[in-house]
């Protein structure tokens, strides 16, 4: 046979060079479709229906900073095949290590507690019923799938709850939107910097910039690490998860500024400008959906809550597992007796937010604070973060530099700068 027909047609092989490309996308899309949790979706409806399109700024100015220090954090993953938790440890006295790891589960544990709350709440606005129990079948199902199912049989399926955010983007393009006024508020924004401004500043940041989202995709660059690499796998990893990350990124802030940018042209122009409940919060979709509005606003409450809750549990057991010396992994399979130390602290994170979602404040409210406590919290973990990634004895020679470092701090000093002025406004 010649060699002209044991050539792969040009057809097939750009087929199959997409097929590998779609498959390289994980770590990154799934973080970014995370970040769009019920404490986004909240949190960017807050600020659409309070500030009109005053805040589309906030996710324009942090995609190249939310990119840059979740590459930040992939790269240390899949460089030493260890952690965020367990290469600081490497650079940093127990002290910090372990206050480190207990800001990350106390913000996820409360924010996990924010979005089963959340979900339980948008089930009963749709069908009814109790949303206290609601939210214990969601905690339940959560902790269930976790344990009992490997990482890797249900992670296909996450990528496809992220479609019902686009909802969003449909409700925009439904719309009459005069686009000058929108691209002149990214671009010249007009705000008063006041205490109600700076709050909801810091919450955008913290729900688009979350710490969770740190430890997450270090510990899934982790999970997806072959093992041993020669320098040219690892240059190559190294451009996989850059596209990765900015593929997700820029789902993740692409949905968000519709979520801000619906709210403002529905909510705040009808006077709607605080949103109290989730009912508030679905009048949104309402020019898209009407008497739909509430079921896809269910979904995607509940679409998303069911992506980010593993999220948030499983960052949290990744961070605590680390700074107390166990192996972490969501590939352990607990009924071998693999990982029990693990999985208790995913129970305990999960269960522990099943039982704040009942506190009497409500669900959106929830949500708002825990974004904003996310804003805060994140600034010493980013910190440290960086400091990390830049020591040769931990990166070797693929320690941070360049323009990646230079955002890194970027991205840290904005955070700072946010979270300082709200601190000084109380």
């Amino acid at each position: 046979m010649s060699a002209a027909k044991k050539a792969i047609p040009p057809s097939r092989e750009s087929k199959s060079a997409a097929f590998e490309a779609a498959r390289s996308i994980g770590p990154g899309l799934i973080t970014g479709a995370a970040d769009d949790d019920p404490s986004g979706i909240a949190t960017y409806s807050q600020a659409g229906a309070r500030f009109g399109t005053g805040m589309l700024w906030t996710v324009v100015l942090t995609f190249p900073l939310m990119a840059a220090i979740q590459m930040i954090s992939a790269r240390i993953g899949h460089v030493t095949g260890k952690g965020l938790t367990a290469n600081i440890r490497r650079v940093f006295p127990a002290w910090v290590t372990f206050s480190i790891a207990a800001l990350l589960v106390l913000a996820n544990t409360l924010n996990i507690a924010a979005d089963i709350a959340a979900m339980g709440e948008a089930l009963q606005l749709l069908i009814g019923g109790n949303n206290g129990l609601y939210s214990v079948g969601f905690g339940v199902a959560c902790l269930l799938l976790q344990v009992f199912l490997p990482y890797r049989s249900y992670v296909r399926w996450l990528k496809w709850l992220t479609l019902s955010l686009f909802t969003y983007v449909a409700v925009v393009f439904s719309l009459h939107i005069d686009w000058g006024t929108v691209a002149l508020s990214v671009l010249w924004p007009q705000l008063l910097f006041d205490h109600g401004a700076l709050l909801m500043i810091v919450g955008v940041f913290g729900t688009t910039i979350s710490p969770y989202l740190f430890f997450w995709q270090a510990g899934q660059e982790v999970e997806d690490r072959t093992g041993t690499e020669t320098p040219a796998q690892v240059r190559q990893q190294l451009r996989r998860i850059k596209i990765d990350t900015i593929i997700g990124m820029a789902f993740s802030n692409l949905v968000a500024f519709f979520i801000i940018l619906c709210a403002a042209v529905t909510l705040h122009d009808a006077g709607i400008t605080d949103i109290e409940t989730s009912a508030h919060a679905a009048e949104a979709l309402r020019p898209l959906a009407g008497r739909f509005t509430f079921l896809l606003f269910t979904l995607g409450i509940i679409g998303t809550g069911l992506l980010a809750v593993p999220v948030l549990a499983g960052s949290a057991a990744y961070a605590a597992a680390e700074a107390l010396g166990l192996r972490g992994s969501l590939s352990f399979r607990l009924q071998l007796g693999e990982g029990k130390g693990f999985y208790s602290i995913v129970a305990l994170a999960t269960l522990g937010g099943v039982a704040l979602s009942f506190s009497p404040t409500s669900a959106v409210a929830e949500l708002f604070w825990a974004a904003v406590l996310n804003g805060i919290i994140a600034v010493p973990i980013m910190f440290v973060m960086m400091i990390v990634a830049s020591r040769t004895e931990v990166m070797g020679e693929h320690r941070i530099g360049g323009s990646l470092r230079l955002l890194g701090w970027l991205s840290t000093a904005v955070m700072t700068a946010a979270a300082s002025a709200l601190l000084l406004t109380f």
